[in-house]
């Protein structure tokens, strides 16, 4: 285990991964925290060609254990990964930094107890307010840490969120596109997207028709970070 720049980052391990995308590397990390009691947070970089030449596309996403796993149409987690890994694979090159913040940052059976909280009308915001929480808990620190230590300064980013744009500007790391990473709404999800759109200030079209299950466009749009 060697450490990486800033003494509290540790690469863990690099490996290869074959996908259906192609070849990726994927890259362990920890960090040490301190919030009284020493903690260690996790991340992967899945990467893919040099990223340390030009402006690399990265998508920064997080453990979601019900739209990854499960399958489940209650949000866009799932579709946004598998955008991400065939926006990269056809370029040839690029990241995504796979974060273990479950739910926003709030952890899976608090994400649960929200879901539970939204099937009686509360909205995705909602719930986390009257669980105690944040609308969003996540702290992007972390993967601009791990950008640093890529030696990766300048990104595309692949989000519909603008405070992942700012979280990344405030740790030294110049976002230079913001590109779109939309999937259409279904007839499960579309409350939580528009959720996202009215309440957190995702920029979102939701325009295709609800019920299709189709990306909202056959391409990534440019828009402004």
């Amino acid at each position: 285990m060697t450490p990486a720049q800033g003494g509290t980052l540790w690469r863990i391990a690099s490996i290869r991964m074959p996908t259906r995308w192609g070849m990726f590397n994927a890259i362990g990390f920890e960090r040490e925290v301190s919030n009284g009691t020493l903690q260690v947070e996790t991340a992967v970089a899945i990467v893919m060609g040099d990223v340390t030449e030009g402006v690399p596309l990265l998508r920064i996403q997080s453990q979601c254990f019900t739209g990854e796993i499960l399958g489940s149409l209650r949000c866009d987690c799932r579709d946004q990964l598998e955008m991400a890994m065939q926006a990269i694979a056809e370029e040839g090159r690029g990241l995504v930094i796979y974060e273990y913040q479950e739910g926003r940052g709030i952890g899976l059976m608090a994400k649960l107890e929200a879901y539970e909280l939204q099937d009686v009308g509360l909205d995705t915001v909602e719930a986390n307010h009257a669980l105690g929480f944040k609308a969003d808990c996540r702290d992007f620190s972390l993967p601009a840490e791990i950008l640093q230590d890529l030696r990766i300064n300048r990104v595309r980013l692949l989000s519909n969120n603008p405070d992942k744009v700012k979280a990344l500007a405030e740790h030294g790391i110049e976002v230079v596109n913001r590109l779109s990473c939309e999937v259409a709404p279904g007839p499960y999800s579309l409350a939580y997207l528009k959720a996202k759109r009215e309440r957190m200030g995702h920029t979102l079209g939701l325009l295709q028709d609800v019920g299709t299950g189709q990306k909202s466009s056959e391409r990534r749009r440019q828009v402004n970070g």
